[in-house]
C-alpha cells in the first residue's frame, strides 16, 4: 500500500541537537534553513541533565549528536539514547573522517555518521532526510494518529502533571516559565453552524497547527472543548514569550479548512508567568484564565498578561517590531555618519555608517532600543542590505563632491551570516552601485563568525577578492587572539571604547591598548580607537602610534548634509572642528 504524502512527511522535522556550544547549534540549524521539503524545528541541548529531561518528556524525530557529548563512554551513551528515545535515529558528528569513526559508531548504535570537516548543507540535509524518511516509513498511520491522541487532547490530569513537572524544572534550574490559556471566541456559534463533529475536527486541526509553531520544550494540551493550554519553558524575558505569542497569533490568523470549507476563528489568550504570577499549577492556570477573560474585551485575536508590567513590556516590543517592518518600507530609516580621523595627518580617512530610525510618532528611536528587536526578528538581514546600498550611494556621491578616497564602513550583523546568499547579495549591490570597492569596509564582530567559522571565512575571502576590506569591531572584548587574524582578510581592528574610556583610570586599560596596537602593527593590521572624548585619551593614543580615532572629541554621528558641511569645513581650515 502506498502511504499518502502527508503521512510520510509531516510539516515539521523535530530534531534534538546534542552539542556543547551554542555556536555549533546555530551552524547546524543554519545548514537546515530554507529547505523546501521540511521545516526544521531544532532544540539545543548543551548538558546531560537537560538531555534526560528533554528526551523523556518531549518528542523528536531524530537526534543529532556531537561525539564529545557523553557521560564518559560513547557506546554507553548511544545505548542510553536508543532506550530513552524509543529507538529514534541518531546522526553522529565528529572531526574525524568517516573511515576512522563511522564503523565503530555505527556498530555501537548510531544510525549514520558525518565528519564535521567539510560538512555542508547538502550532505547534512541529505543525511537528515534519509534518517527522517526511514523513521516515517517504519510507522503506520494508525500508530501515529494514536500517539497524537495519546499525547493529545482533552486530558486535564495529564496537563496538570506536565505543568507541575515543568514548574519543578523551572525551580531547579532557576528559569522562568509562562502558561498560555487560549479560548476560541464564540465557539458556541461554531458548534451551531457546523455541528459538534466539525467543531471538534477544527479544534484538533488548530491544535496540530499550533503545536508545529512551538518549540519542542513547550507543551500544548486541549483542556476543554474550546480551550487549549501551552506551557512555555526556559524563558529569559518578555521577548522570549512574545516570540511564541507572535507564532500563535499568526497560526490563528489562517482559516481552518474542514471538508473543503474554510472556517475563520479568533481567540483570546491569557498569559501567566512563573514566579511572578504564582508557583503552583492551580494558581498559574487560574491567573492565566483571568487574563484570558480580560483579553475577551478586545476585538479579534488578542492577549493579556496577568502581570501588568510584563504585559506592557511585551506589548511594546511587539508594536515596535511591527513598526520596524513598516519603517523599512516607509523610508523612515536613515544613516548617520561618524568621521574617523587619521592621527598622523589629521585628515578624515573614513566614516562609520550608523543606523537611525525616525519614527513618525516617537521621533528618533535609538539603535540600542530597536537593533535588538531587529536581530531577534530577523529584520536585521534586509535592513543590513539596505544599509550597504545606502553606503554605496553616498560613497559615489562623496567622490563626485570632491572627497575621493573616503572609506565607508558598514556594520555586518551576525544574523547576515545565516543568509546563505549573503555574498551573492552584497556582490549584486556593489555591482549595481558601480563604486570603488576598496573604499567599502565591512565591520564585523567575533560573534558574527562563531556559528560557522568555515562558512564565514569563505564569505570573507570571496568578498575580499572583490576588493572589499574588513574590520574587526569591539576588539579586546571577545576571546580571539590577534594571531588568529592571520587566517582572515582583516585589515583593521577597532579597540573597544570601554578600554579607551578607562584611560587615566586603569593601568590595565593602558597595557591592553599598547599590546593591541603593537601586535596589530606587527601583523600589518591598522588600528582604530573608538570612543575618544578627551585630549588626554587622544595624546595617549598618539604616543602609542594608533592609526585612527573615532569619537566625540572630533565629531558625533551626523546626518549626510551635516557630514558634507563638516568635510568642507575641514578642507578649508587646518584647525580641528569640534
Amino acid at each position: 500500500m502506498t502511504l499518502p504524502l502527508e503521512t510520510i512527511r509531516p510539516s515539521q522535522l523535530r530534531l534534538l541537537v546534542l552539542v556543547p556550544d551554542y555556536s555549533d547549534f546555530l551552524w547546524l540549524n543554519a545548514l537546515l534553513a530554507d529547505d523546501g521539503e521540511f521545516d526544521a524545528d531544532a532544540t539545543w541541548c548543551p548538558d546531560l541533565i537537560d538531555c534526560d529531561d528533554l528526551i523523556r518528556n518531549a518528542s523528536f524525530d531524530l537526534v543529532v549528536w556531537d561525539c564529545v557529548f557523553h557521560g564518559g563512554s560513547e557506546s554507553a551513551f548511544l545505548q542510553y539514547l536508543a532506550v530513552a528515545s524509543n529507538e529514534k535515529p541518531v546522526l553522529a558528528l565528529s572531526a574525524e573522517s568517516s573511515d576512522e569513526r563511522a564503523p565503530e559508531l555505527l556498530a555501537s548504535g548510531a544510525s549514520d555518521y558525518l565528519s564535521r570537516n567539510g560538512l555542508d548543507h547538502w550532505s547534512f540535509r541529505r543525511a537528515v532526510k534519509g534518517l527522517w524518511y526511514r523513521g516515517q516509513l517504519s510507522e503506520s498511520p494508525h500508530s501515529r494518529l494514536g500517539r497524537d491522541v495519546a499525547t493529545g487532547f482533552i486530558n486535564r490530569d495529564l496537563f496538570f502533571d506536565r505543568l507541575q513537572q515543568s514548574l519543578l524544572r523551572a525551580e531547579r534550574g532557576g528559569h522562568r516559565l509562562a502558561l498560555l490559556h487560549l479560548n476560541i471566541d464564540d465557539f458556541r456559534s461554531i458548534n451551531e453552524s457546523f455541528g459538534y463533529q466539525k467543531s471538534d475536527q477544527l479544534m484538533m486541526k488548530l491544535a496540530e497547527r499550533l503545536r508545529h509553531s512551538l518549540r519542542r520544550v513547550d507543551s500544548l494540551m486541549r483542556i476543554g472543548g474550546d480551550e487549549l493550554a501551552i506551557i512555555i519553558e526556559k524563558v529569559e524575558d518578555s521577548l522570549d514569550i512574545t516570540q511564541i505569542i507572535r507564532k500563535v497569533v499568526a497560526a490563528l490568523d489562517e482559516p481552518v479548512t474542514i471538508d473543503g470549507q474554510a472556517i475563520g476563528v479568533s481567540a483570546s489568550l491569557g498569559v501567566a508567568t512563573y514566579p511572578e504570577a504564582g508557583d503552583s499549577a492551580e494558581n498559574l492556570l487560574r491567573r492565566a484564565n483571568r487574563a484570558m477573560f480580560e483579553a475577551k474585551r478586545d476585538p479579534g485575536t488578542s492577549y493579556r498578561f496577568y502581570d501588568r508590567q510584563l504585559h506592557i513590556s511585551a506589548g511594546y516590543q511587539l508594536r515596535l517590531e511591527a513598526d520596524l517592518r513598516s519603517a523599512l518600507r516607509g523610508n523612515e530609516l536613515e544613516l548617520y555618519y561618524q568621521p574617523r580621523i587619521d592621527l598622523a595627518t589629521e585628515e578624515v580617512r573614513g566614516v562609520e555608517c550608523l543606523l537611525r530610525w525616525n519614527h513618525p510618532e516617537r521621533g528618533l528611536v535609538g539603535p540600542d532600543e530597536f537593533i535588538p528587536v531587529a536581530e531577534r526578528s530577523g529584520l536585521i538581514v534586509p535592513i543590513g542590505y539596505w544599509v550597504i546600498e545606502q553606503a554605496c550611494k553616498r560613497l559615489q556621491e562623496s567622490a563626485e563632491m570632491g572627497f575621493p578616497g573616503l572609506v565607508f564602513a558598514v556594520n555586518l550583523s551576525f544574523r547576515q551570516f545565516h543568509d546563505r546568499k549573503m555574498t551573492e547579495t552584497i556582490f549584486r549591490i556593489i555591482f549595481n552601485a558601480n563604486v570603488d570597492t576598496s573604499l567599502l569596509e565591512l565591520e564585523l564582530t567575533e560573534s558574527a563568525m562563531m556559528h560557522d567559522p568555515e562558512y564565514a571565512q569563505r564569505c570573507l575571502r570571496e568578498l575580499n577578492q572583490l576588493g572589499i576590506s574588513f574590520a574587526l569591531d569591539d576588539f579586546g572584548t571577545g576571546f580571539s587572539s590577534l594571531s588568529n587574524l592571520q587566517h582572515l582578510p582583516i585589515s583593521l581592528v577597532k579597540i573597544d571604547k570601554s578600554f579607551v574610556q578607562d584611560l587615566g583610570k586603569s593601568a590595565d586599560a593602558e597595557h591592553i591598548i599598547r599590546a593591541i596596537i603593537s601586535l596589530a602593527h606587527s601583523l600589518q593590521i591598522s588600528v582604530v580607537a573608538e570612543g575618544v572624548e578627551t585630549e588626554g585619551q587622544l595624546d595617549f593614543l598618539r604616543q602609542q602610534h594608533c592609526d585612527e580615532i573615532q569619537g566625540y572629541y572630533y565629531a558625533r554621528p551626523m546626518p549626510w548634509a551635516d557630514l558634507v558641511q563638516f568635510l568642507n569645513n575641514r578642507g578649508q581650515s587646518a584647525c580641528l572642528q569640534r
